[in-house]
């Protein structure tokens, strides 16, 4: 007989900056930011502890400026950590408004928008039943929101990260690019790195390997993805310390 899943009791949810825009266009589409957020509070009725993590890549991609000249790495980063900033207020926002108490905390110290990460401060709040939105990545150059996320994880005591992306797993190769592409269901995290597979940067991936921090590569357009992700239905593409585990 199978047991029934069970759902996670505390999660990162990574929302990617262009999931705030429409497909080719930036900024903070109004329809794919109310998305978003009723698929969150749809998700944290069940009582599950979330906290979501926002890139900035539908405003400002540090990386590309850099590369571009005239822009030190450094300070392009620290524009894309406040590009993010935009969003999460955004987000958070949009869940006040559909009646969920929600928190922006960001990693870069800006008082009159949001609150200073603090781990203390942030387990405090889920015991009140809040929604985090975590902003500003960790507050450093030359670390993506990923890294944040897996960092985040790790000090929350996360029990898995959730990856929100726009395809629905970790496939053999792009399969907008190859159509025979084959989706992974289970990848172990060393099978990851080997395979120079695209699920995230070396760094994050590397430290929720070492901290034993499951990830989770699903397509967020679905409509409940997040609910089901959360309530532990098996989508997208799992990725863990152990084959089979």
């Amino acid at each position: 007989m199978t047991s029934p899943v069970k759902p996670y009791s505390r999660v990162i949810l990574k929302i990617s900056g262009e999931s705030f825009a429409r497909v080719g266009e930036a900024g903070i589409d109004p329809s794919q930011l109310a998305h978003i957020a009723k698929e969150i509070v749809a998700a944290a009725q069940g009582g599950t502890q979330i906290a979501v993590v926002v890139g900035g890549g539908n405003m400002v991609r540090g990386a590309d400026l850099a590369e571009r000249g005239h822009i030190d790495q450094s300070t392009a980063d620290y524009m894309g950590m406040l590009a993010t900033v935009i969003n999460g207020l955004a987000l958070r926002e949009a869940l006040v408004s559909l009646g969920k108490d929600s928190r922006l905390m960001t990693a870069i110290d800006i008082p009159a928008v949001g609150e200073p990460f603090i781990r203390a401060r942030a387990l405090r709040h889920f015991e009140k039943g809040r929604l985090l939105v975590l902003a500003a990545g960790t507050g450093n150059p030359y670390f993506t929101t990923d890294t944040c996320a897996a960092l985040r994880g790790a000090e929350l005591n996360a029990e898995v990260l959730l990856k929100a992306t726009k395809v629905d797993g970790v496939y053999t190769a792009d399969p907008h690019r190859e159509p025979s592409a084959q989706r992974y269901t289970r990848l172990t995290f060393a099978e990851a790195i080997e395979r120079k597979l695209a699920v995230t940067d070396l760094t994050a991936l590397t430290m929720c390997m070492e901290n034993d921090l499951p990830v989770i590569v699903f397509d967020v357009a679905t409509p409940g993805n997040i609910r089901r992700v959360i309530s532990g239905e098996p989508i997208g593409t799992l990725i863990t310390t152990q084959e089979g585990s």
